[in-house]
């Protein structure tokens, strides 16, 4: 990493400032995501993960703190043990800085060492910039899902997209 640009496992710690990224997150005006963790929640979401060789939570922090995170998580079925799901948000202030893409990386570095050979992702058609860096990490998009989320009463579609890790 970079003297500016730290790359981490999540810790309880993390819980205050992950809460605070969660929602400004969720108000941007694009609608990403809904989150509605409580500090304490945070903190056994944070701990439980810790302890659960299946999945994993990363934060990027810089001096001005946790700017990002990434959380990630193996399927449980037997017949898809191989894959992994991931989530991603950065600071609307932070974007374009290489904080996604190392949060990325990091995700597929853990992935890898898990013995996971697929890590897929959903996201929202209109969300470009994350399609794009996406696509130079070598995620492919796999399928349009028509009326994925319901937001605002509004139905939207997401795009699976994923990236072969053998």
């Amino acid at each position: 990493m970079s003297e500016w640009l730290l790359v981490r496992p999540a810790t309880t710690a993390d819980a205050d400032a992950l809460v605070a990224l969660g929602r400004a997150v969720a108000a941007e005006e694009q609608g990403w995501l809904t989150y509605n963790r409580s500090p304490s929640d945070e903190r056994r979401n944070v701990k439980s993960v810790r302890r659960d060789p299946n999945a994993a939570v990363f934060v990027a922090e810089t001096p001005a703190g946790v700017v990002g995170r990434l959380s990630i998580a193996r399927d449980n079925n037997p017949f898809s043990y191989h894959v992994a799901e991931l989530g991603l948000m950065v600071a609307a202030t932070e974007r374009r800085r290489g904080i996604g893409t190392a949060l990325m990386e990091e995700g597929v570095k853990w992935a890898r060492s898990a013995g996971i050979t697929k890590v897929e992702l959903h996201v929202f058609p209109h969300n470009e910039p994350a399609i794009a860096l996406y696509k130079k990490l070598g995620f492919l998009e796999e399928g349009h899902r028509r009326r994925h989320y319901r937001i605002a009463g509004q139905y939207v579609d997401a795009i699976l997209m994923a990236i072969d890790l053998d």
